[in-house]
């Protein structure tokens, strides 16, 4: 029995709605109400009856979770999976699933700065007989079969930093910026092209693929600003151009987790700033990063995706869920070029179903164009 099995199919009515207020802030056509992304993964799985093991051991079977829950909450009318850690295994570093969390690493694999010379980065034709880019591709064929409304292929980045800091130990990684910067820049551009490589085969696939890439390990809790930029925004900017050469985008999704309370300044100038924009930022300092200053910096850029705090997701009590949606949406709605409401990570595994609706309600009350 194939995974399409276990659902039923999605509803048409429904999916063209979503589709439209999907595109409204890159058409600028507004519709029903702003879009919520709370960055549904593992969690749609166990919403499904899964577990959080399933969802990445089980690629198809995650990504129609998704799908299906994003339904159940009236949230996005795409579809995506991934994880921390992609093109990693393409590098020599070994993944092991867990039943709780995503694919983690099991050890670096080179321990002194001499040893990034011996890392080879694979060539598109490498990664195609790897792990991770035939995943992807099977993923997406998945989708393109039993889901084919809900098909973005997206190829990921993600945090370019991290997972270089990851072929090391990050703990390393942190001390070579300060005692041996030149392997520490060359092992993050290694990293950064295989990412570019994989770009490259899925838009020879499948034409044009989104892309996310972010800046998480890279923050202001251990970087400085100069820092930041220099071994992130810097990168993410190299990223995006490669990537865009070969022929993936134009849709981008900027993704900063973690405090950014002022490095943010930095990805202004820097980043590439596509018409398909989305940028987030999740905290600023221990607080959610406010969409009021995500609009004053970036909403002339690109559509701005401000943040309720995933802490707060697992707690019974969705008035607070409820209030911050509305103080976010209340300081960003009207940013120039579409703001979307999302949390300020993924959404947690055990997320509470009253939270979500908090938000998706909070959405309907003040994020309906026309009645401001």
């Amino acid at each position: 029995m194939g995974y399409e099995e276990l659902f039923p199919g999605m509803d048409a009515k429904w999916h063209a709605n979503a589709t439209k207020r999907f595109a409204s802030p890159f058409v600028d056509v507004p519709t029903d109400r702003i879009d919520v992304d709370p960055i549904i993964l593992s969690h749609a799985a166990v919403a499904c009856g899964f577990t959080i093991r399933d969802f990445y051991e089980k690629p198809e079977l995650g990504i129609h979770c998704v799908g299906y829950i994003s339904h159940l909450y009236d949230l996005l009318a795409v579809t995506h999976w991934f994880y921390s850690l992609p093109w990693c295994r393409e590098l020599g570093l070994t993944l092991q699933y867990k039943d709780t969390l995503p694919p983690i690493s099991t050890g670096p694999i080179i321990s002194e700065p001499g040893q990034v010379d011996n890392i080879h980065v694979p060539d598109v034709d490498e990664l195609m007989k790897g792990h991770t880019l035939p995943e992807f591709i099977r993923m997406y064929e998945y989708v393109a079969k039993n889901l084919p409304m809900t098909l973005v292929p997206i190829s990921y980045g993600f945090d370019i930093v991290g997972a270089a800091a990851e072929l090391c130990g990050v703990e390393n990684f942190i001390m070579w910026t300060f005692t041996e910067p030149d392997a520490a820049k060359k092992l993050v551009k290694k990293y950064t092209d295989t990412s570019i490589n994989g770009a490259d085969g899925l838009a020879r696939k499948f034409g044009m693929a989104m892309l996310i890439v972010g800046s998480v390990l890279a923050n202001n809790d251990i970087f400085s600003d100069e820092t930041t930029k220099e071994y992130s925004a810097d990168m993410m900017r190299y990223y995006v151009d490669q990537s865009f050469r070969r022929g993936a985008g134009p849709q981008i999704f900027y993704h900063l987790c973690g405090n950014h309370e002022t490095d943010y300044k930095v990805f202004k100038d820097t980043l590439i700033w596509s018409p398909f924009t989305v940028f987030h930022v999740g905290y600023k300092g221990k607080e959610v990063f406010p969409s009021s200053l995500l609009k004053q910096e970036f909403g002339n850029m690109a559509t701005i995706m401000g943040s309720v705090d995933t802490k707060i997701m697992i707690n019974p009590n969705p008035k607070v869920v409820y209030e911050q949606s509305k103080m976010q949406l209340l300081g960003g709605r009207d940013s120039p070029k579409g703001y979307i409401l999302g949390n300020s990570c993924e959404c947690p595994p055990y997320t509470i179903p009253g939270n979500l609706l908090a938000m998706v309600k909070a959405a309907r009350d003040f994020g309906t164009f026309g009645t401001w």
